[in-house]
C-alpha cells in the first residue's frame, strides 16, 4: 500500500515507518519538525516538512494514497493545561483538516494514534481499563484525543473510510539495531523530557541532578503510582495489524498495554539494575491530577488483531531505552 505517516519524524511514528518499509509498503512522511527529528526519516522516504493543517497539499485526489497513519499531534499533558489552545489547534483542527483531505482524496484506511489519557483516572481501583471504561479525560490533551476519536467515528459513519484508533498506555524503550546491522537507533528524545523512564535514565547518567518521586503515600503496595509500560516496537507492530484490519464504514478502538502494572519505585529499582547507577531520588509532594493505578486490558487487541507484546519485561524495555540514551548522548 501507499501510505502517508503524519508525525513520522517523531518517536513512535519513525519506528512504525521502519516496520512499514520492512513489510514492503510505500511510505511518505509529513512532519513539521516541531518535536520530530529530520534524521529519523529514512533517506529513501519522501519527506514533506509541513504543518498537519496543510496536509491537503500532499494528500491530493490524484496522489494515490491507500491509507494514513496519524501521529501528528501535541502530546504533553502538562503543557496542555497551560496552553489548551495549542492542543485544540493542532490536535483537533489539524485532525479535522486531515479528515477533510482523506475524504477528498478517497483514502480508505486510517490508523489514529490515540491515548489512555482519554480515560483519565480510569476506574480508580485495581480494575483493568477496557475499551468500555467510560472516557473521563482530566486535561486538554486527553480531551483533544477523545474529540478526534469522536470525529473519526462520525467520519466512518458518513463514508466508506475504515479507521482504527489505538489507545496507548505508556510507550517506552527504543528500536535497537541488531549487532552488525546498518539500521539506525530510534528512540525517545523529547525536549523537555516529560516521561518517567527517560527522566530516570537522565538521572542515572548524571545528566539530571535527581529523580523526583511525586508522592509515596498512595493506596498501592509501596505507596507510589502504578503504570502500564509497553515496548515501542510492540506498539508499532499493532499499527500494521490495525492497518490490515480496517473495515469500510467502521471505527474500531483498541487499548495497547502489557496488562501489568509497575510502581514508580519498581521502575527506579529496575533502572538501577539495568544501568548500575545509584540514581539519586528525592521525594516530592503529590502532583495534582496524577492517577493512582492505570493499567490496560489489551484482550480485545489480542483477540481481534492477533497482537501480543513480544517484549513485555520491564527490564528489557528499560535496557533498550538505556542503549539508545547512551548512543544518542555519544553522538551529541
Amino acid at each position: 500500500m501507499k501510505l502517508l505517516v503524519t508525525g513520522g519524524a517523531g518517536y513512535i511514528g519513525s519506528i512504525v515507518t521502519r516496520q512499514l518499509l520492512a513489510a514492503g509498503h510505500q511510505v511518505e512522511i509529513l512532519d513539521d519538525l516541531s518535536t520530530g527529528h529530520r534524521d529519523n526519516v529514512p533517506a529513501e522516504v519522501p519527506f514533506h516538512e509541513l504543518s498537519i493543517h496543510d496536509v491537503a497539499q500532499v494528500l491530493t485526489p490524484g496522489a494515490g494514497f491507500d491509507g494514513v497513519l496519524h501521529f501528528g499531534a501535541k502530546i504533553a499533558a502538562g503543557e496542555s493545561v497551560v496552553k489548551p489552545e495549542l492542543y485544540w489547534d493542532v490536535n483537533i483542527r489539524g485532525s479535522l483538516a486531515l479528515l477533510e483531505a482523506i475524504r477528498a482524496a478517497g483514502v480508505r484506511r486510517l490508523v489514529f494514534s490515540s491515548t489512555a489519557a482519554v480515560y483519565g483516572d480510569g476506574p480508580g481501583t485495581d480494575e483493568l481499563i477496557t475499551e468500555t471504561t467510560p472516557p473521563a479525560p482530566t486535561n486538554p490533551y486527553g480531551s483533544s484525543k477523545l474529540a478526534v476519536d469522536m470525529m473519526i467515528t462520525a467520519a466512518t459513519g458518513a463514508s466508506d473510510l475504515g479507521a482504527v484508533s489505538l489507545r496507548y498506555f505508556n510507550a517506552a524503550g527504543a528500536s535497537v539495531p541488531a549487532e552488525g546491522s546498518s539500521a539506525a537507533f530510534l528512540g525517545e528524545r523529547h525536549d523537555p523530557e516529560t516521561h518517567l523512564i527517560p527522566i530516570a535514565l537522565q538521572a542515572a547518567a548524571g545528566d539530571r541532578a535527581e529523580f523526583l518521586l511525586y508522592g509515596d503515600d498512595y493506596d498501592t503496595p509501596d505507596g507510589t503510582c502504578i503504570r502500564d509500560y509497553i515496548h515501542v516496537e510492540d506498539l508499532a507492530t499493532a499499527h500494521l495489524l490495525a492497518l490490515d484490519s480496517a473495515e469500510a464504514g467502521t471505527h474500531k478502538i483498541y487499548n495497547l498495554g502489557n496488562g501489568n502494572g509497575y510502581s514508580n519505585k519498581q521502575v527506579v529499582e529496575v533502572v538501577r539494575e539495568v544501568t548500575g547507577a545509584k540514581l539519586p531520588v528525592t521525594l516530592a509532594p503529590r502532583r495534582d491530577g496524577d492517577a493512582v493505578v492505570v493499567v490496560a486490558s489489551a484482550e480485545k487487541a489480542r483477540r481481534e488483531l492477533g497482537w501480543a507484546p513480544a517484549k513485555p519485561d520491564l527490564a528489557a524495555i528499560i535496557a533498550d531505552a538505556w542503549a539508545f540514551y547512551q548512543y544518542d548522548k555519544g553522538r551529541s
